[in-house]
């Protein structure tokens, strides 16, 4: 915070004191590919995030600072007229949660000065932008006094990626990122939005995040391909079955009705949306009862099917879940959109140091790559901090 007070003091005019807003990445355990079918997910926030410091401005402009980015130095944009330009980068996040606000009648009666920084680890698959989004509407909401419930506000941060920024992700980030909770995970209805905090029971236990260093882009990546093979799916479906969404099919139905789906490629993307789905409420279940063997058996299925049937792991990720198979996690997966980023393990505390340094080994001997590796904490969700930085 010192850091970033510095930062904020140097590219911003003078002016008032700032407030400081903080919103954490986010990790999901298991339910990959189903928030936008329907079904459920289970994601917890992090202990890392993204923080700023912001205050209003007397004038219409905004004014933005990533220390992130310290070579795209201070961007700045007029309030009344916010289009999405891709030579704006990471601006485009806040940008287009502003724009999405005032789209829907909120009076952001002013401009405003932020400086950002995030110890997310960029383009890993937990989040960064989510969480800069949901971190923007926090930082909205608290300035302008705005009258906004945190669903509504989630809403709001999924529509700027939507329309804003183009990428038509689910509402899984932005959910689990304002709703989070210290040691708890969130069993989440993507269709409903009807939610439960689940306790993690990790008694002996920690996650460790591992990062392939495979750079992925998500907005440029096969998800919007997959989104429409699911959809297709689903329309065909509903030829003979009375549902909604993948998510509302048991297993046992999918297996009556598959025929309907003449590709065998939609096939396999549906079968992996279906089976996830249930998958994920028997994991919930298993940690609820404290088996977490049995939990972790069925993040080893999750990474198996979304190799097999989804087909959104690639080289690197499979080399790293590999590896922590091989090296006693109690359960291991590829975790975010896939085509890179991050794998999630649980593994025993007392044998993280060995884990890593092995799996490590066995991942460069695979790929010629290095991966990076956090042992996280599950944080609390979006918030202002008490503290006042003058």
């Amino acid at each position: 915070m010192d850091q970033l007070k510095q930062a904020f003091n140097q590219y911003m005019e003078e002016g008032g004191e700032p407030q400081a807003f903080f919103a954490p990445g986010r990790v999901n355990l298991i339910g990959e590919h189903t928030d936008y079918n329907g079904g459920h997910v289970f994601p917890c926030a992090l202990s890392v995030g993204t923080y700023a410091l912001a205050r209003k401005r007397n004038d219409q402009k905004i004014r933005l600072y990533s220390m992130n980015f310290p070579d795209v130095g201070v961007i700045e944009a007029d309030k009344e007229n916010l289009q999405y330009a891709k030579e704006r980068e990471w601006s485009n996040y806040p940008l287009g949660v502003t724009a999405i606000f005032q789209k829907e009648g909120y009076e952001i009666d002013s401009g405003f000065d932020v400086a950002f920084y995030g110890n997310i680890p960029n383009g890993a698959g937990l989040s960064s932008s989510a969480s800069i989004e949901v971190l923007t509407a926090v930082m909205l909401k608290e300035l302008f006094d705005l009258k906004v419930s945190m669903i509504e506000l989630i809403k709001l941060t999924q529509r700027a990626e939507n329309e804003f920024v183009g990428v038509n992700c689910g509402i899984m980030d932005q959910f689990s990122i304002a709703a989070g909770k210290r040691d708890h995970a969130i069993l989440l209805n993507c269709d409903t939005l009807e939610y439960e905090q689940t306790p993690l029971k990790m008694d002996g236990l920690i996650l460790v995040i591992a990062n392939t260093n495979k750079r992925r882009g998500l907005a440029d990546s096969k998800y919007n391909e997959r989104r429409s093979e699911c959809e297709e799916a689903l329309r065909l479906l509903k030829q003979e079955l009375d549902i909604e969404t993948l998510g509302d099919l048991t297993n046992e139905a999918f297996d009556q009705y598959a025929h309907l789906i003449k590709d065998s490629i939609v096939k396999k993307r549906a079968r992996h949306a279906v089976y996830e789905n249930n998958r994920t409420l028997m994991a919930v279940e298993k940690l609820n009862d404290g088996d977490i063997e049995a939990f972790g058996q069925l993040m080893n299925e999750s990474h198996r099917s979304l190799r097999d049937d989804y087909e959104v792991t690639g080289k690197e990720l499979d080399a790293l879940v590999e590896a922590a198979w091989n090296e006693g996690a109690i359960g291991s997966r590829m975790t975010g959109a896939g085509f890179g980023g991050c794998t999630i393990s649980i593994v025993p505390e007392d044998k993280v140091e060995t884990f890593t340094d092995r799996v490590s080994k066995e991942y460069t001997e695979k790929t010629g790559l290095e991966a990076e590796f956090y042992v996280v904490n599950v944080g609390d969700g979006a918030k202002p901090l008490a503290e006042r930085q003058g």
